[in-house]
């Protein structure tokens, strides 16, 4: 045996350690004994160190992150609870309407309107229709809507064809114009109104559009945004509820997409839009007579409007700024999902991310600015006012965003680093599973397209939370109002990469660095329960991670070649 090995074993203290270095080198002064009592000092500083820093993490682990995590665990479960209460009392009513087969016309007046027997009033039993379009440089689409506007089954003497334009590119203000001066030639009464500026964006111009003499002879406005393609019979199945229920202030209609198959991010996003129609706007329109305006399909009794202050620009969602305002006042809106109206979703992810900051940014702001005004109307009932501020916007509009991105990208994530503090499997498998097949039943059609939907849904929250708290706060790009790019007939005649998008040259606009950053958050996490064996976790952090991986190097939606 060599002389060093019958050392004492060493202390962990470092007196100890000296005593020991000392006492070896006395008992065994030779050479060799010296120079191992010289390596050992190395080594033993590292094997101390690492026991420091990990002490010190434990400690750290302990009494500052483990308390701050259970806080965030309590309040992601309680608000988990909450979206669960308002998505099952959602799809309970949602069935209710289907086995009970409350339709529109059952619950509300509906007959079609025609001369009548005296031929002498002609189309005067038809009222006047004004139908606006509002355009900012929609170069590929605005064919398609100026043409089903003009092309509407309905007197011709009672509709109006006004075309609001905000672009800024004049070759595209020179193709409009070239095209309502082309229906006008056929006989139809259009007009073709183009401001100066934005002021206002999208409520200014519809507001301009509402001021010209002509259009104060209306009694109904009926809108569509420039990518939307009313059927003929549009106003013929729309307008009766007005004529023959003067309480109800909307007619809202279901969008219908023509481009959902182009890629994966399209069919996720049918499936979002068809839970919304489905459940959201019909629930809505059968209980409360309450839903937030889409902006677009719908037709507006211009009187409803007038009364309520017209059109604002104060968010940019001026279109459930103003059906929250027509509720107030005590006006009905009703949902009407048998007329569908074909419209484009954004085929690339930018598009589709600043369309959704703008949809979030702007109802999260307009809960900041109508929160009060909403508790002290009083043309409505208490229980309208619950669901106004509670159910629509708290729970819907602020909850679902903030929950959604924090339970599931952040604190389940972060627990696996802190194993001190446990997540209830109820509010990890049980809450989410049971949203998710709740929104299932409405898309049947879809149900092998779920998983990919959660992923994306999930990394799509991290842009809503933003949006959220931009809004409450009203910070940074609280006012910002892009126009969503549609890409209309160029998906037909230019190549097309389905389920991706062909990365752009500049390594700028290629990656979404945000996203890059929060998957290699997730692969550490992830790794770390791997190594550590605390539970199965790591299976859906890692596929959450490559999630963000995916949409992070640009690899979502489709790509237009240059032509």
């Amino acid at each position: 045996m060599e002389p060093f090995a019958s050392a004492p074993a060493a202390p962990a203290s470092s007196v100890g350690l000296v005593s020991h270095l000392l006492s070896t080198i006395l008992l065994h002064s030779d050479g060799v004994a010296i120079q191992r009592a010289i390596e050992f000092l190395p080594r033993h500083r590292t094997d101390a160190l690492s026991v420091s820093i990990g002490d010190a993490w434990r400690e750290v682990r302990s009494w500052a992150l483990a308390p701050v995590l259970r806080v965030a665990i309590v309040v992601c479960l309680v608000m988990s609870l909450m979206l669960l209460v308002e998505v099952v009392s959602m799809a309970v009513v949602s069935l209710a309407i289907k086995i009970l087969r409350r339709r529109p016309e059952s619950r509300y007046c509906w007959e079609p309107i025609n001369a009548g027997d005296d031929p002498e009033s002609g189309n005067l039993a038809f009222p006047m229709v004004l139908v606006q379009i509002p355009m900012y440089n929609e170069r590929e689409v605005y064919k398609l809507s100026i043409g089903a506007a003009c092309t509407l089954s309905w007197p011709s003497d009672r509709i109006i064809i006004q075309i609001l334009d905000d672009s800024t590119d004049p070759t595209v203000k020179g193709l409009v114009e070239i095209e309502c001066r082309h229906w006008a030639s056929k006989g139809i009464n259009i007009h073709y109104e183009v401001r100066n500026n934005r002021k206002g964006y999208k409520a200014g111009a519809l507001k301009l559009g509402m001021e010209h003499s002509y259009a104060k002879e209306c009694e109904f406005v009926a809108i569509f945004d420039s990518d939307f393609q009313p059927e003929a019979n549009f106003l013929k199945k729309t307008i009766p509820f007005l004529v023959h229920n003067p309480r109800i202030a909307l007619v809202q209609t279901r969008w219908q997409f023509v481009n959902f198959s182009d890629c994966l991010m399209t069919r996720i996003q049918k499936m979002t839009l068809d839970y919304h129609f489905k459940v959201e706007q019909e629930v809505g329109s059968s209980t409360f007579a309450f839903f937030g305006f889409n902006g677009t399909a719908g037709v507006w009794r211009i009187s409803a409007i007038n009364e309520v202050g017209g059109w604002k620009d104060r968010t940019t969602v001026e279109d459930m700024d103003l059906a929250v305002r027509a509720t107030l006042k005590g006006w009905k809106l009703l949902y009407v999902g048998d007329v569908k109206v074909k419209s484009e979703l954004p085929s690339t992810f930018k598009a589709y991310r600043r369309q959704q900051h703008r949809w979030t940014c702007g109802a999260a702001h307009l809960f900041r600015k109508m929160g009060i005004e909403i508790l002290k109307a009083k043309e409505v009932s208490i229980w309208k006012k619950f669901h106004l501020t509670y159910s629509f916007f708290f729970v819907r509009k602020i909850v679902a965003h903030l929950v959604t991105f924090f339970l599931y990208c952040v604190v389940i994530p972060t627990s696996v680093l802190v194993p001190e503090v446990t997540i209830p499997a109820w509010g990890v498998v049980y809450i989410p599973s049971t949203i998710t097949i709740l929104n299932a039943t409405r898309n049947p059609s879809s149900l092998h397209l779920m998983p990919f939907w959660i992923l994306f849904e999930n990394v799509m929250a991290m842009h809503r939370m933003k949006a959220t708290i931009i809004g409450l706060l009203e910070a940074g790009t609280f006012d910002e109002w892009i126009v969503t790019d549609k890409l209309g007939d160029t998906l037909q005649d230019k190549i097309r990469i389905p389920l991706l998008e062909q990365a752009s040259t500049s390594l700028r606009d290629r990656l979404n660095f945000p996203e890059l950053g929060f998957a290699a958050f997730l692969f550490l996490c992830a790794c770390y329960n791997l190594a550590y064996d605390q539970n199965y976790y790591y299976v859906y952090i890692y596929v959450q991670a490559v999630a963000f991986l995916v949409v992070g190097c640009g690899y979502v939606g489709t790509f237009i070649t240059n032509p």
